[in-house]
């Protein structure tokens, strides 16, 4: 069962305290943010940064909030689980006329947390952001062999639109990846 707060939070209050609450990043989750990224940079080799490689400071993901609740195409959004977050979806656009259509995600979830519907809560929360905005493309680039993640965004509706050989290189190996999109 979900419920949006006076506040624009939505909450699923499943058996369990297995629920999270998801909302718009604010500048004193800065810390908090960071330390997430590093934890998925660590647990994961599904992530841009491998681990520890992440240089990034509080006050620098402190402007990277800003810059995102400034820029009227962007937004970052988290959710909360047991007292942390747990996983976070950013949606980068642009003012270009030719592109402003568009807008670029990254997905992260805690290993922990996944199979729990949080990112699939967090795509519908971006995707209604999106059309109010008259954001019209979502798109994505995702590991070929992360059948999870892969998955997800097919049962939220994106559609491969090709294969990026060789374009990351992970543990010593090359790695596809494929371009995603979908159109709303």
């Amino acid at each position: 069962m979900e419920k949006e707060t006076k506040n624009g939070e939505t909450t699923n209050a499943e058996a369990g305290g297995r629920g999270a609450a998801i909302r718009q990043i604010r500048m004193e989750d800065a810390e908090n943010w960071l330390e997430l990224c590093r934890s998925l940079d660590a647990e994961t080799a599904f992530m841009l940064y491998e681990p520890g490689e992440r240089r990034t400071t509080v006050p620098e993901q402190t402007e990277r909030i800003a810059s995102a609740l400034l820029h009227p195409r962007s937004i970052v959004l988290i959710a909360e689980c047991e007292g942390r977050i747990a996983g976070y979806i950013e949606a980068r656009g642009s003012n270009v006329n030719r592109i402003r259509h568009s807008a670029q995600i990254v997905v992260g979830i805690l290993q922990a947390y996944s199979g729990r519907g949080i990112g699939t809560r967090l795509f519908e929360k971006l995707e209604n952001w999106a059309r109010e905005r008259g954001i019209y493309r979502l798109e994505l680039t995702v590991m070929a062999h992360n059948e999870a993640a892969v998955s997800l965004y097919r049962k939220m509706g994106f559609r491969q639109e090709g294969i990026r050989k060789h374009s990351l290189r992970v543990e010593g190996r090359y790695i596809d990846e494929y371009a995603m999109a979908k159109l709303l």
